[in-house]
């Protein structure tokens, strides 16, 4: 059984970093496609950033493109979302999830992490 954990959440002013962390257990991930998503209150979840496991080729969505970074640290099984330059408009729950056939199925999610984004 595959478990996520998100963890880093919290209050930041607008302008303002955060990086978040999402710690894997349970399987091999090598081959594993890992995303961040985020959900924000009355919208739909979205994607936000991706990175492959294996070669660490990234994916990020306009809207955060130049600001966030995704990473990984194989060893400690943990990807990363650093987020520079915050706005209020980034306020969500933020999402960690796991592809393990890379077919943009995701099929684990971790609990979830709240950021919040005063102006």
């Amino acid at each position: 059984q595959v478990q996520l954990v998100e963890s880093g959440g919290g209050l930041v002013q607008a302008g303002g970093s955060l990086r978040l962390s999402c710690v894997a257990s349970g399987r091999t991930f090598s081959r594993y496609y890992m995303g961040w998503f985020r959900q924000a209150p009355g919208k739909e979840r979205e994607f936000v950033a991706g990175i492959r496991w294996s070669g660490g080729s990234t994916y990020y969505a306009d809207s955060v493109k130049g600001r966030f970074t995704i990473s990984k640290d194989n060893a400690k099984n943990t990807v990363y979302l650093q987020m520079n330059s915050l706005k209020p408009e980034d306020t969500a729950v933020y999402y960690c999830a796991a592809d393990p056939d890379v077919d943009g199925r995701y099929m684990y999610w971790g609990q979830g992490t709240q950021v919040t984004v005063s102006s």
